[in-house]
């Protein structure tokens, strides 16, 4: 008896096995980061200098996925042909559409303001299409992943929520 109660003694207790702990504790609160997001990966964005590739890390810290990619291609090319960026362009306002707690997916229509921002070749023209429209709304797709939320996919869309009135 006095075996047992001492093995029994030296038992480790059982290890606790972690729940899972939701990312956001609301919908608002998951827009919220999102769009805090999408806000700082502009900033990152304005900052960019197509002649100093370095300066592109800084937005690939807020992508992921098909998104980050697709910066990585296009910084890229703006670096090969010798272009240059002036101005910035401008968050105008952020619609939360959806938020899927179980997968980790909140979706948004971003309106951006480009109105400021023109690309420049290396010969001095502007390259920019003058039928650019100065506001576009992006659907995007804002990925949680480890307590962070990252832009993984976006693509304009006709959404009427960004026309100027």
């Amino acid at each position: 008896m006095a075996a047992v109660a001492l093995l029994a003694g030296c038992t480790p207790d059982p290890v606790p096995t972690p729940t899972p702990t939701a990312a956001f504790a609301s919908e608002e609160e998951a827009f919220a980061a999102a769009e805090a997001t999408y806000r700082a990966y502009n900033d990152a964005l304005n900052q960019v200098d197509p002649e100093n590739p370095e300066t592109f890390e800084a937005t690939y810290f807020y992508t992921s996925g098909d998104f980050q990619a697709s910066d990585k291609e296009n910084f890229s090319n703006l670096h090969a042909r010798g272009y240059s960026i002036q101005g910035a362009a401008r968050v105008r306002s952020f619609f939360g559409t959806s938020f899927d707690q179980t997968l980790g997916y909140v979706d948004a229509t971003v309106c951006v303001d480009v109105s400021g921002v023109d690309v420049i070749d290396a010969d001095g023209q502007s390259v920019v299409n003058p039928e650019r429209p100065d506001i576009y709304a992006i659907d995007t797709t804002f990925k949680v992943e480890s307590a962070r939320v990252l832009i993984d996919h976006a693509a304009r869309t006709e959404d009427s929520a960004c026309d100027v009135s």
